[in-house]
């Protein structure tokens, strides 16, 4: 059952991709070890609210839905109408929203001041440097002092952009990835006593 579950959601993936190449940024979803290093950096324990953007099939939705403390919080963004709606049925404990861009508003309507942790799955090199710009200046204002941004890119690109708004930037680098990617680690400053 979950092989036959995995092949759909890479065809789902490859058709997405296909469909839209900008927007998806991969032929097939992440795999487990780039997941395990996108959630090793966040501290889970004390974690009350995250986010996540550009969930696509949900490789990471599962594995913050897995790792999430019964009272924390996670904003799920999905763009794509029928991958939303799949992982609305999949994953009915966490909360849904559209447009990263608008990751403030939507935190101002459910309620949190500010957010333990952001992950990403945004293809953030094929984007329009504006669209980029506004979503990592809403990811750096919505975090909390010492909060963490995790995403991946397949190119070091992305390097300069996230130093200007991040006080630390680390990248590390998962080979058994399809294509491989780098993994950035971003934190805020934290505030001192």
């Amino acid at each position: 059952m979950q092989q036959t579950h995995q092949v759909a959601e890479k065809m789902v993936f490859l058709y997405k991709f296909l469909q839209s190449p900008k927007s998806v940024g991969s032929v097939t979803p992440s795999s487990r070890f780039l997941t395990e290093k996108m959630m090793q950096p966040i501290d889970w324990h004390s974690l009350r609210a995250v986010a996540e953007l550009g969930a696509g099939t949900g490789v990471f939705t599962r594995a913050i839905r897995e790792r999430l403390h019964p009272d924390a919080t996670a904003l799920i963004f999905e763009q794509d109408y029928a991958m939303r709606r799949q992982l609305r049925l999949r994953e009915p404990r966490l909360t849904f929203e559209t447009d990263a861009r608008d990751l403030s508003a939507s935190m101002s309507r459910h309620g949190i001041t500010c957010l333990d942790a952001v992950v990403s799955g945004l293809p953030f090199a094929n984007f329009d440097p504006m669209l980029r710009d506004r979503i990592l200046d809403e990811v750096s204002q919505s975090l909390r002092p010492g909060g963490v941004f995790v995403t991946f890119q397949y190119s070091l690109q992305m390097k300069a952009h996230l130093e200007k708004r991040f006080d630390r930037v680390e990248i590390g680098f998962v080979p058994l990835n399809f294509p491989p990617a780098f993994v950035y680690v971003c934190r805020t400053k934290e505030v001192s006593h």
